[in-house]
């Protein structure tokens, strides 16, 4: 092209075709799912209602399980993001994150189950699985006193659960406060949120094989326990937990374990944390700050605000939006394909035709596709 010359004209079918390619793109954009606070109020305005009754009748019948609940939902998040892949079930030619001997003592998949009922009753196929953990999660520290915390939903549900992920991303039990922390780390989590979200320990249960070591062969000797911990409350939980049990449930906050509020953080900051974990966060200076910190504070608003924040960051974890995940009708199992989900999209001579011909034929074309 001649130096000053007039830019040649872009031909009527280029023209077409990009004008297509610009109106499908804004449709697509217009019904792509975002995760945002009240995401369902439109489309299901009901859905948090009915999560927080069905969570309160839930805890009201067994308090334990607010914080197995709380603990699902955690386990869901560090293990392929907030998908609801840990509410999958195992099939024949696939072991499922469920199943594996790292979540065996997991509960609250019934009480997930049960939600999910009623929202489909109510709105078939609108509320994702995550979803119904999210807010059960959430409404779990609601209802156990603790802090009501403005989360967004909108997430979908991942198609995939393998029992191998679990341990790759789940910390060892025994694992050094550095190891917490580069755990927290690899999702954008800091020493502060490792310290605030171990704060839900406030309430729940954990088995007496999950600390038995602590209590009971902490070295090489027998009948050895940690000298971290406080030699009256080693005594109180050898009372409880025999050499070996499987099956007993201790509270994780013996002060006040159906109440979300700061007696974790006394009990930590007394020597009293029940797991190596909470017991870990005395030996760095930010995580120990903090358990000092609320272990001694009159009033919980520091900490309310505090788990609120982090609660949030953790359940964006992984979290699947724009149409990555899908709604599953019942949690523990993908849903089966369709005959339109497996029908592939062409576009055949007569279309491009009809890109070329006029803006209104593209128009009804996009709309079409």
């Amino acid at each position: 092209m001649a130096s000053g010359s007039a830019a040649a004209a872009p031909a009527p079918a280029v023209v077409a075709v990009t004008v297509a390619a610009a109106l499908l793109l804004a449709l697509c954009g217009s019904t792509e799912a975002h995760t945002q606070l009240g995401a369902y109020n439109k489309t299901c305005p009901q859905a948090e209602d009915i999560v927080f009754k069905e969570m309160t009748a839930a805890v009201a019948k067994s308090p334990g399980l607010a914080g197995s609940l709380l603990r699902l939902f955690s386990v869901d998040c560090f293990v392929g993001g907030c998908e609801g892949s840990i509410l999958l079930d195992s099939t024949a030619s696939n072991t499922a994150e469920k199943d594996s001997p790292l979540n065996k003592g997991l509960r609250g998949y019934d009480v997930v189950d049960a939600i999910k009922a009623k929202l489909e009753a109510a709105c078939p196929g609108v509320v994702s699985c995550a979803d119904v953990l999210a807010l059960a999660a959430r409404d779990s520290v609601r209802i156990t006193k603790g802090p009501y915390i403005p989360i967004p939903t909108g997430r979908e549900d991942g198609n995939r659960s393998s029992a191998a992920d679990v341990a790759p991303n789940t910390p060892k039990p025994d694992a050094s406060v550095a190891d917490l922390i580069a755990f927290f780390g690899k999702f954008n989590l800091t020493a502060k949120d490792l310290a605030v979200l171990s704060g839900a320990h406030t309430i729940g249960r954990a088995h007496c094989s999950a600390f038995s070591s602590r209590i009971y062969n902490f070295t090489a000797s027998n009948n050895v326990s940690d000298p971290t911990l406080d030699a009256n409350y080693t005594a109180s939980l050898r009372g409880r937990c025999a050499a070996g049990d499987l099956t007993t449930l201790v509270d994780l906050d013996p002060s006040s374990g159906t109440t979300f509020d700061l007696g974790y953080y006394r009990g930590v900051a007394a020597s009293r944390g029940l797991l190596s974990t909470d017991g870990a966060l005395l030996l760095n200076e930010d995580t120990s700050a903090y358990v000092m910190r609320q272990g001694n504070a009159t009033a919980t608003a520091e900490f309310f605000a505090d788990f609120a924040a982090s609660f949030v960051n953790m359940s964006k974890i992984g979290a699947l939006t724009h149409h990555k995940g899908q709604i599953r009708r019942h949690c523990s199992a993908v849903n089966p394909p369709s005959a339109s989900s497996l029908a592939p999209v062409t576009m055949g001579a007569h279309a491009a035709v009809l890109l070329a011909s006029s803006l209104v034929s593209i128009v009804a074309l996009a709309l079409v596709l």
